[in-house]
């Protein structure tokens, strides 16, 4: 049971994070755009495949840094030519053409690297395990996406909270106009922003695609999480989106894990009275209804909580 809870928690935490960031960029997006971004996770499964290909020309190491650079650059292309044009026929006319984009980028995705999952090896120098706890290897790498999402964590904090440019961020989400009589391009500042958060989000995607599958539908099976996240966490609120990031990665994790059913804990229902279909629900396991649980939480947070654990707007 020890083991059960240790591994979970490691492993819900690791999950958390790389959840945290993706919803971290997003969450900045949001706050200075006021759209919420579709084709966000898009950029995530950019940075697995990016960084899968540029690993095998030059290896792992370079692609860490590559891949989120040139996924960062697609984004600001994309803020400067397309979503800043859209941006004046309001908020549907945004989400219509992040839409679109997602749908744009996996057909391109699928293009080129096509449908089958592609072998995005774990590189060789964290091939190992990094300890055991009670005779289970916990392998080097998650460790390592676990401090790398840390240290993207406390970096972004330390900016945003202690540095001139993150004032200056700071500022112009909330008063624009302020800041542009203060001599400051704030168009300049949103297409950067812009590209930071989709340059996040693919480095979650070269963490994850070793250690998690690398294939063309993998941002439709992260993306409605990240929605929830950022919805639970409260929209626009970073710390939000942290803490609701942990707190789901730990709830799903967990609930995976947990192989239990009303019927193995109460017994099976008596025939006589329980009809098939009451029969088939007492027999599902936690371990089944864990893809529900996030969403479950969503509408419960939308319903007793509409601005979300720690946001300061209603959704």
């Amino acid at each position: 049971m020890l083991e059960l809870i240790v591994i979970s928690s490691l492993n819900g935490i690791l999950f958390g994070m790389l959840l945290f960031l993706m919803a971290s960029g997003l969450t900045v997006i949001f706050s200075m755009l006021g759209v919420l971004n579709f084709a966000h996770a898009s950029f995530y499964m950019l940075g697995a495949f990016f960084g899968f290909q540029i690993s095998r020309w030059v290896g792992f190491w370079p692609a860490l840094v590559l891949a989120p650079l040139l996924a960062g650059l697609i984004g600001i292309a994309v803020e400067r030519y397309g979503l800043r044009h859209v941006h004046k026929n309001g908020h549907v006319a945004e989400l219509l053409f992040t839409f679109g984009l997602a749908f744009a980028i996996e057909e391109v995705v699928q293009i080129i690297w096509g449908k089958s999952p592609v072998d995005f090896r774990v590189p060789a120098a964290l091939d190992f395990p990094a300890f055991t706890i009670f005779s289970t290897n916990y392998p080097a790498f998650k460790m390592f996406m676990l401090l790398v999402s840390v240290a993207i964590f406390l970096s972004l904090l330390l900016v945003l909270k202690k540095t001139r440019v993150g004032l200056i961020v700071q500022a112009a989400l909330t008063h624009p106009h302020m800041v542009a009589h203060l001599g400051h391009n704030v168009g300049r500042i949103f297409m950067l922003v812009f590209g930071v958060g989709t340059a996040l989000a693919a480095v979650a995607g070269v963490i994850a695609g070793p250690a998690l599958v690398t294939q063309s539908n993998m941002a439709a099976l992260l993306g409605p999480i990240l929605f929830v996240v950022v919805v639970v966490g409260g929209l626009g609120s970073l710390p939000g989106a942290f803490v609701a990031s942990l707190l789901i990665g730990l709830l799903q994790t967990f609930a995976v894990s947990i192989n239990t059913s009303p019927a193995s804990l109460f017994g099976p229902l008596d025939p006589a009275w329980a009809s098939t279909w009451l029969s088939d629900i007492w027999n599902v396991t936690v371990a089944q209804v864990a893809p529900v649980l996030p969403y479950l939480l969503l509408v419960l947070v939308l319903i007793f909580r509409p601005m979300g654990l720690l946001g300061t707007r209603e959704t």
